[in-house]
């Protein structure tokens, strides 16, 4: 029996194909480490997807598909959809698309589907432009026959692509440029895989850097020295922010698909160690604050937590730095675990393993910086970890379907004090967890308010502890006037039953003539009296970051350049290194 329409819409509404990742040639090994980090660097662009993998074996009903056009489904689905649906197709923020759903559904209602979209946020590929109709017949082709395994990649294959472009010894000893560092942004620039470091006051481009494709993440050491920023296709670059010109100085594949990468914060271990995840093969790594050398390698393969099933794919998701114990907290999605990493031995390496719930995703930090939230976004769930004693404290059920916090945002709420916020991919709601148990704990680790944004594809929500605002995106939502705009509320309204919002115009103070640009990611500077938004266009057209007054909701300043190519996350130095959103 065939399903009707209407299930099989339900079968992948919540898909979100996040469209904030290229990713990208493995980097070639030098036998010598240069001192010239400008001539020594080469970027990096492969990925998954330009794997020369060949078609599984055919089966009975297979579609009909050459070797070309499977290299180039290959290659879309690896950079364009495996980050919410899988390497091996099983799903997690997005829905499974192994074959049994795939060929049930079937050919039209798939193309159809990659086409429009949805406002669950699944991109609307098809209509915005993005791909072209010959693309979407390919993949809706691709993803009716069985999933290819991509090849490992261990400590042999890690240490060929580690280079020291500049050696901690040859570094500057003080200060050598006039930056401002602690009001930098570092924009990722997605599909030129490179980062702008951009002055906070002036808006001043102060380099463009070569980076992984399709950064996901910048993080800062403990220091304040370091930039580090992982590319999707599991490319870490290592930025000294003291030399003239901030260049890498450190590099290393670890993976073939990454997102996530995080250094050490304790006291005793500031900038010891950094730490990486990746999505392909499933595992992290653990490596030399200075000079990214690989240390020690762990796979996150093995049982679900539930159900106790063996799982091949439990995907790093976000990992962040303990403020309390000298620990990594790694979060596992598939296998729905947070492993606490106490790095203070790692030859005798110890991890608490945490059951949480499935399909972990993206978290920060309370306003305290005890409590670690994270989504569960494909479960509907916040797992609240307490990371001063390494346990679970709460699973708060959103009501919302699929959170995505990004880092979250941290409010004081005029009733029911200190909450941290999250927004949905699948609808227009935002979710506000109570997040102080001693002050206020009858509100604690509940959901206290829902708020109702634009639309469907939001991704993050800001606030900073010195605005009256929260604001909430919605990039991935297929109507481009609530993709190009953004909800702000006011926390003095929220102690109304319906606060409402308002909506600022961010690609209309853009003028941006052409495309359908998106408005994803604000970050505040560090006062924090303004906001920046990434105006996200097509590679090929006009893009800008707004920048937003936070305290009238003007418009304060647009920046553009030819270099700015893609602007998606932005992080600024402070805000990231010392955990305030």
């Amino acid at each position: 029996m065939k399903p009707t329409p209407a299930i099989r819409r339900t079968l992948l509404l919540t898909s979100a194909a996040m469209a904030l990742g290229l990713a990208a040639p493995m980097v070639a090994a030098q036998d010598s480490h240069g001192s010239d980090a400008g001539a020594a660097y080469q970027p990096s662009m492969t990925t998954l997807g330009a794997l020369n993998l060949e078609i599984p074996g055919r089966r009975e009903g297979d579609p009909v598909m050459t070797q070309e056009e499977y290299n180039i489904g290959n290659k879309i689905y690896f950079e364009r959809c495996a980050g919410c649906h899988g390497v091996l197709r099983k799903g997690a923020t997005g829905k499974p698309l192994t074959t049994d759903i795939t060929r049930d559904v079937g050919y039209e209602y798939l193309r159809d589907f990659i086409t429009y979209g949805s406002p669950a946020g699944m991109p609307n590929w098809g209509t915005s432009g993005e791909m072209s109709e010959e693309e979407i017949d390919i993949m809706a082709r691709y993803i009716l026959l069985d999933p290819a395994s991509p090849p490992e990649f261990g400590m042999a294959e890690m240490r060929e692509t580690w280079k020291v472009l500049v050696a901690p010894e040859d570094r500057p000893t003080e200060k050598m440029n006039d930056i401002d560092i602690d009001n930098l942004f570092s924009v990722t620039l997605r599909d030129s895989g490179q980062v702008a470091l951009i002055d906070g006051a002036n808006y001043k481009i102060h380099a463009v850097i070569d980076t992984g494709y399709a950064v996901h993440i910048s993080r800062i050491s403990a220091s304040g020295r370091y930039l580090f920023v992982i590319g999707r296709d599991a490319l870490v670059n290592m930025i000294d922010l003291w030399m003239e010109t901030p260049a890498t100085v450190a590099q290393i594949k670890v993976g073939s698909e990454a997102r996530s990468i995080e250094t050490s914060k304790f006291k005793g271990f500031e900038d010891k160690y950094a730490i990486a995840g990746s999505y392909w093969p499933p595992q992290y790594v653990i490596m030399d604050g200075d000079t990214l050398e690989p240390l020690k390698i762990k796979s996150t393969r093995g049982m679900v937590y539930d159900d106790q099933s063996y799982h091949p794919e439990p995907r790093v998701a976000s990992i962040v730095a303990s403020h309390f114990n000298p620990e990594f907290i790694v979060n596992v999605k598939e296998t729905g675990k947070i492993l606490m990493i106490d790095y203070s031995d790692i030859k005798n390496l110890k991890v608490t393993e945490i059951e949480a719930e499935r399909f972990l995703h993206d978290g920060g930090f309370d306003s305290s910086k005890r409590y670690f939230l994270v989504a569960a976004n494909a479960r509907g769930k916040v797992a609240v970890v307490d990371t001063k004693d390494s346990t679970l404290t709460a699973l708060v059920e959103t009501g919302g379907q699929t959170p995505h916090p990004g880092r979250g945002a941290n409010l004081m709420h005029p009733t029911y004090g200190p909450v941290w916020a999250t927004s949905h991919l699948g609808d227009e709601t935002v979710a506000l967890i109570g997040t102080d148990p001693e002050g206020h704990p009858d509100n604690a680790w509940k959901v206290v308010q829902t708020l109702y944004a634009q639309g469907g594809g939001s991704l993050f929500v800001k606030s900073h502890p010195t605005s009256e605002h929260l604001y909430v995106d919605a990039p991935l939502n297929p109507d481009a006037e609530i993709s190009g705009s953004v909800a702000v509320f006011k926390l003095g309204d929220l102690a109304q039953e319906e606060p409402e919002y308002t909506v600022l115009p961010i690609v209309e103070w853009a003028e941006i003539g052409e495309g359908q640009p998106r408005v994803v990611q604000g970050e505040f500077n560090q006062e924090g009296n303004e906001i920046w938004f990434s105006v996200w266009n097509a590679k090929d057209l006009e893009s800008a970051i707004v920048v937003v007054d936070d305290k009238t909701l003007e418009l304060k300043a647009v920046i553009k350049d030819p270099r700015l190519i893609t602007p998606t996350g932005k992080f600024n130095v402070y805000n990231t290194r010392s955990d305030v959103y």
